[in-house]
C-alpha cells in the first residue's frame, strides 16, 4: 500500500520540512543521541534529527520512500542509515536508542497499536524518549489527512493509560492548520506524547 501511495506521488507527499511538533519540541532532540524515526516516509522527521546533531536510523516499508529519505539527507548534507522494512522484520532488540520518534503512524488496528507500544518501548534505553505525534478521532471526516478509522485515532485517555509506568513530559490534545504537502493539508484534531522510560 505505502510504496504505491509514495510512487504515484509527484514529489514529496509530506513536503521536505519536518512536523510542527519537532519544531515546538526542540529540547528533546539532544546532538550526540543516537536516535529512531519509525515508519519514516521520506524521511522529513530523520532528516530533522540528523541536522539537529543525532546519530539517526530509519525504516520505512516504501522502497520510493527510502530513496527520497537518502536523497534528503544528502540534499542536508547529513547522514541517516535509512532502511527498507515493515514494523515486524525491523530488529526490536532492547535499549538500542536514546530517542524514538514517531510520527503519523496510525495505519494501525489497536490490537497492531498495542505491538507498535511494545516494541518502541522495548528498543528504547532506560531514562530514553518516546515522541509520538497524531491524529484525534475528532479528525475523521476532515480530508486533511489520517486514516478512516476512529480505532486507529488516539485519544488522551489512551495513551495516559499506556504510558501510566513512565513519566509522560507532554501529553496535550488541540487543533491546528496543518500544512505538511499534499498529504497533511487543513484543519486538524492532533495529539502529542512525550514521555521518558523508567531508568
Amino acid at each position: 500500500m505505502w510504496e504505491e501511495r509514495y510512487s504515484g506521488a509527484n514529489g514529496y507527499l509530506f513536503g521536505t520540512a519536518p512536523a510542527q511538533f519537532l519544531l515546538e519540541n526542540p529540547g528533546w532532540l539532544r546532538a550526540g543521541k543516537t536516535a529512531l524515526a519509525v515508519a519514516d516516509g521520506e524521511g522529513r522527521n530523520g532528516v530533522h534529527l540528523a541536522v539537529s546533531g543525532l546519530n539517526v536510523t530509519s525504516f520505512e516499508p516504501s522502497e520510493t520512500a527510502v530513496n527520497r529519505a537518502r536523497a534528503l539527507a544528502v540534499q542536508r548534507g547529513v547522514s541517516v542509515d535509512a532502511h527498507q522494512c515493515d514494523w515486524e522484520s525491523w530488529d526490536w532488540r532492547e535499549a538500542r536508542f536514546d530517542l524514538v520518534v514517531a510520527i503519523f503512524i496510525q495505519f494501525a488496528d489497536p490490537q497492531m497499536r498495542k505491538v507498535q507500544f511494545e516494541t518502541m518501548k522495548r528498543t528504547l534505553r532506560p531514562g530514553g524518549v518516546l515522541m509520538l505525534h497524531g491524529y484525534r478521532p475528532e479528525q475523521i471526516g476532515r480530508g486533511a489527512g489520517g486514516p478512516p478509522d476512529p480505532s486507529q485515532m488516539y485519544t488522551l485517555d489512551m495513551l495516559a493509560d499506556a504510558f501510566s509506568d513512565w513519566h509522560i513530559e507532554r501529553l496535550a490534545a488541540y487543533e491546528r492548520d496543518v500544512q505538511e504537502g499534499r498529504g497533511h493539508s487543513g484543519q486538524s484534531a492532533l495529539i502529542d506524547l512525550i514521555a521518558t522510560k523508567p531508568a
